[in-house]
């Protein structure tokens, strides 16, 4: 039985560990080959390991988005290994949180660098394959759709106190979005992100008062959100509760498949009916 990704590339930033994971295993388990990407090389190698244990196909990009020439390098090794490139996901990125008065030109820089900068170069790395893959698939009469899934957030739809740097950069994702849409719809490229609320991750699950944190290029972020607070948050959406990785990848799923191929421009909120 043909699965609906069967044939298709795709690179997941991100990818291993949390949402990105998801987003890749969700991918490959529909037949997708995936190049995987983290910081670290453990996670990215296991997730890669963990695809090929289940049948399916994948390899691993270790790096930083935001370093000079790591865009290029994704995206070739998807070119290189797998033949081609079809679903770009750009999912990396994590937060420093602070309010205005007290948020430090560094903060602000990194939030933009890894959300807003390091799609836009992953993007234009790409872009010259698809359009001379484009080009030569409309004449040859086979035309190809391939799609893009940004990752944003509700903080860059609603904003969000504290987070004026983070919801700056995922509000220029969704600019990003939809001018691409524009731009790219004549090489047959959905281009759509998906706005996550509540998420339950490392970034959120960790205990209030703990040590937790994430290093990033040797600066320490302290991770995790007060449980009374995530309690509360939990309360005002609809559903009653965060979501999962699993249905944050479900929703990138949507804009992967064919079932898709007419929506383009779109920014789709993924919160558990919160507003």
């Amino acid at each position: 039985m043909s699965r609906k990704l069967d044939g298709k590339v795709a690179i997941v930033s991100g990818s291993g560990r949390g949402i990105g994971r998801e987003i890749a295993l969700k991918l490959a388990s529909d037949g997708a080959r995936v190049v995987i990407n983290d910081l670290d090389a453990a996670p990215a190698e296991q997730t890669a390991e963990d695809i090929r244990a289940a049948g399916g196909q994948a390899t691993a990009c270790v790096g930083s988005v935001i370093e000079a020439g790591f865009a290029e390098r994704f995206v070739q090794t998807a070119i290189d290994t797998f033949g081609g490139l079809d679903i770009i996901v750009n999912n990396a990125g994590y937060t420093w949180d602070n309010v205005v008065q007290k948020m430090s030109d560094e903060q602000w820089e990194a939030m933009l660098a890894v959300h807003l900068t390091a799609p836009f170069r992953i993007l234009r790395a790409a872009s010259d394959f698809i359009r001379d893959a484009a080009k030569r698939e409309a004449e040859a009469g086979t035309p190809v759709f391939r799609k893009v899934v940004n990752i944003s957030s509700v903080s860059g739809v609603y904003g969000n106190a504290g987070q004026a740097n983070y919801a700056a950069a995922k509000a220029g994702v969704n600019g990003l979005t939809k001018a691409l849409a524009k731009e790219w719809g004549r090489y047959k490229v959905n281009v759509n992100s998906v706005a996550f609320g509540l998420i339950m991750t490392r970034l959120t699950e960790a205990a209030a008062g703990s040590d937790a944190s994430i290093d990033i290029a040797g600066q320490q972020i302290k991770v995790g959100v007060n449980p009374q607070i995530l309690k509360s948050i939990e309360q005002t959406i609809p559903l009653g509760r965060g979501g999962t990785p699993e249905e944050a990848a479900g929703a990138v799923y949507l804009f992967c498949i064919p079932e898709s191929n007419f929506v383009s421009g779109q920014v789709l909120v993924c919160g558990g009916g919160k507003p």
